[in-house]
């Protein structure tokens, strides 16, 4: 049975620069794996490759067996791959649960003219879609922001509100990039709770790039270490914290435990 995600011999050139070099991936569903390394090893630019910001020069990418290598952004996260952004890509000027429900409007199933009318139908499936917006928010503990403006809220909740529209897609799977920068330890504690409870209530697959190793650690199942575009180390977490090329590339001695 094929993989929810396989990436084979993935490899991106800048110009002449080679950024990434012969990635392989696969995520069943339900997994949740990781992707660390030093900053500008490439790992951003691996997640922008898969999910269709850029098109990968060489290799293939299939997501449920269908190739997606070269498709549209959009067209990828209707085919169930959900992401968040290291930089927050947020709208300043909307409120939280109007980021919720436009990102609901990928899989609406009345037309422009039952929308101009307000039709029955129309009117049931909004009604449901704000519904289901209020239980993202709940689950990502931001209801309470609902009518404030995203500038409002502190840089964990924007990453908690980026989350929920990513989960308003229905993934089945979930790419998250840095999901607690900028957190406090109080924040991270949080975040690391509502991604268990992600993985746990709608049982999504998960990929993440992270820089705090003790949130990577407690996570994911298994973990790729990424230098100058080239993975130079995999396996579970025991694996990669005992790794002497992770430890000179990367984590140090005294950050890995």
């Amino acid at each position: 049975m094929a993989p929810l995600l396989r990436v084979e011999n993935m490899t991106h050139y800048f110009g002449g620069l080679r950024a990434v070099n012969n990635f392989n991936l696969t995520i069943e569903p339900g997994e949740i794996k990781g992707l660390i390394g030093p900053n500008g090893a490439g790992k951003t630019t691996v997640f922008n490759l898969i999910t269709g910001v850029y098109t990968p020069s060489e290799g293939t990418i299939e997501l449920e067996s269908q190739d997606i290598k070269g498709m549209e952004a959009h067209k990828i996260a209707s085919q169930g791959l959900g992401r968040t952004f290291q930089n927050l890509a947020l709208w300043r000027h909307m409120n939280v649960l109007d980021h919720i429900r436009m990102a609901h409007y990928s899989q609406i199933n009345y037309g422009l003219l039952d929308a101009f009318l307000g039709t029955p139908k129309a009117r049931k499936e909004e009604e449901k879609i704000k519904e289901n917006s209020y239980e993202l928010l709940k689950m990502f503990d931001i209801k309470q922001f609902a009518e404030q403006n995203i500038g409002n809220l502190s840089y964990g909740a924007q990453r908690r509100v980026e989350m929920a529209r990513a989960m308003a897609t229905r993934p089945k799977i979930l790419f998250l990039d840095e999901p607690t920068a900028g957190m406090t330890p109080d924040e991270l504690i949080r975040m690391i709770e509502i991604i268990r409870q992600v993985h746990r209530d709608f049982g999504v697959a998960i990929f993440m790039i992270e820089h705090r190793m003790k949130f990577v650690m407690d996570l994911c199942e298994y973990i790729q270490t990424l230098v100058f575009g080239e993975v130079i180390a995999e396996g579970i977490p025991e694996d990669i914290q005992n790794n002497p090329e992770v430890i000179e590339a990367y984590l140090g001695k005294e950050d890995v435990h």
